[in-house]
């Protein structure tokens, strides 16, 4: 038996050898190599899109190959290939607009491409169907439950090619909104870590520097015939120059360097935005909103950021272990929002569980606020929202807000809060605060898209300073 083991690396070696040049082989490696990439990009999240991309585009001359193989030889083996090749070809589609920051557009043609694949589907169904059909001999005896006989006992006697169809479009529906469903829960196994480091949870303060500037000092003769009015011998000019430096290390906990001290070293500060139905969830998001707070966040404070922002599906924060989950996610939009009963247990689990938090930017509707707000009622249906001041330290830290800032505001001119064992879980802003991250701050002033700026710092610091503390308060329990 221990031979037999000893052998069987030399065995699998020359299979390999004696296989890899069939050209079967390889392409059934790069199809595991494909759906692999596949789980990256709508699981995993681990490569840039620039990778996806490359990855899906390496299908092109498998296909191509082919494609060009069977069509002297089978029609139908052709006609296959192009088939199969359409599902490569709408990755690529999808996830071309990814490397412009095109998400609403890759949404689309993900959606677009779904329908599509139904319907390539639906033609190979009947005509498999009607293929064996006529290639069905007639049935020994009567009534038969054969679906591929037409005097199938449940097809009547009337209209039997017609029953037929719709048995087969029907089966056909229910087979692919289950593999659908299968395909879109798949939601791998996520972790999320912090940057490591540490630092104290203060103000950001504008510092005052004195400068002395002593002017040159002049012998001047008082006979000479040159009239000249120097100034005083003793003359100091104070110039006061405004500038703001770090005094100390932003951050949390005891650690080197600015971070969090239950973070590890490959960790990352990371934007996650919440995918939802019914609305426009990536409202700004085309115009580097996400990205352009996340990268003011890591010059502002020296924390290691992720080099992309990341749209997600509500089901995907169970994916995330209790103390591996996004210390925050982010939820815009300015049109309805439809939550299902199982996203709802899923969000109430990330908040009051996994010590998550939620922030609602309302993205220019007045009615968005309610959608928020009863989409919160079912999430914390014994919490009450409460109106969250400027002296609160989400809006004191690390930047102090002198007044709430925002772009336009869309019923009330405060922020709203849900608070759970003294924690914020919940923040809704009332102000499309997601426009003035965007390229070009839509037009807005300096001060404005600047305290905006401030404003979203703020929140991401505190999301995860409040989850390092809990993560530091329940090291013994793991």
């Amino acid at each position: 038996m221990l031979s037999r083991l000893q052998r069987l690396p030399a065995l699998v070696r020359d299979w390999l050898r004696a296989n890899w040049r069939r050209p079967s082989f390889r392409t059934g490696v790069y199809a595991l190599f494909w759906c692999l990439v596949w789980l990256d990009a709508h699981a995993w999240f681990r490569f840039s899109p620039l990778v996806q991309f490359l990855g899906f585009l390496t299908a092109i001359p498998v296909c191509l190959y082919w494609a060009r193989h069977w069509r002297p030889r089978s029609i139908l083996a052709f006609r296959g290939v192009l088939s199969v090749s359409y599902f490569p070809a709408w990755q690529i589609l999808a996830h071309l607009p990814l490397l412009f920051s095109g998400y609403g557009l890759a949404a689309s043609i993900t959606l677009f491409g779904t329908g599509l694949a139904f319907f390539l589907g639906l033609a190979w169904a009947v005509w498999w169907v009607d293929r064996e059909t006529k290639r069905a001999r007639p049935p020994a005896k009567l009534p038969t439950w054969n679906p591929f006989q037409l005097l199938a006992w449940y097809f009547g006697r009337k209209n039997r090619k017609l029953r037929q169809s719709i048995l087969t479009l029907v089966s056909y529906t229910l087979f692919f909104g289950l593999c659908f469903l299968v395909i879109t829960q798949l939601s791998g196994c996520s972790i999320y870590e912090s940057p490591l480091g540490g630092g104290e949870e203060k103000q950001l303060k504008q510092v005052v520097k004195i400068q002395k500037v002593i002017r040159k000092e002049y012998v001047i003769n008082p006979y000479s015939s040159i009239r000249f009015n120097p100034p005083k011998i003793d003359d100091v000019e104070l110039q006061l120059l405004e500038v703001t430096q770090h005094l100390y290390k932003i951050g949390q906990g005891k650690g080197e360097g600015a971070g969090f001290s239950a973070g590890t070293t490959r960790g990352k500060v990371r934007f996650i935005r919440l995918k939802y139905n019914g609305g426009d969830w990536h409202q700004d998001m085309d115009r580097g909103a996400d990205l352009n707070l996340l990268t003011e966040y890591g010059v502002r404070l020296g924390h290691k950021v992720n080099d992309r922002p990341e749209p997600m599906e509500i089901r995907r924060l169970k994916s995330f272990p209790a103390r591996k989950s996004p210390p925050m996610v982010y939820m815009t939009g300015q049109e309805k929002i439809h939550v299902s009963d199982g996203e709802i247990r899923i969000l109430r689990d990330y908040l009051l569980d996994k010590h998550g938090m939620l922030f609602g930017d309302n993205g220019g509707s007045s009615g968005w606020e309610g959608q928020f707000v009863g989409m919160m009622r079912r999430v914390l249906p014994k919490v009450e929202p409460i109106a969250v001041y400027l002296d609160h330290p989400i809006h004191r830290v690390p930047y102090p807000l002198p007044k709430l800032p925002y772009v336009a505001r869309h019923g009330r001119s405060n922020a709203l809060g849900w608070v759970v064992d003294g924690r914020l879980v919940a923040y809704y802003h009332p102000g499309d605060i997601g426009d003035a991250w965007a390229d070009g701050h839509s037009g807005v002033p300096r001060e404005i898209w600047e305290g905006c700026y401030q404003l979203g710092v703020n929140l991401i610091y505190y999301a995860h300073a409040q989850y390092n503390k809990w993560i530091e308060a329940t090291k013994d329990r793991e």
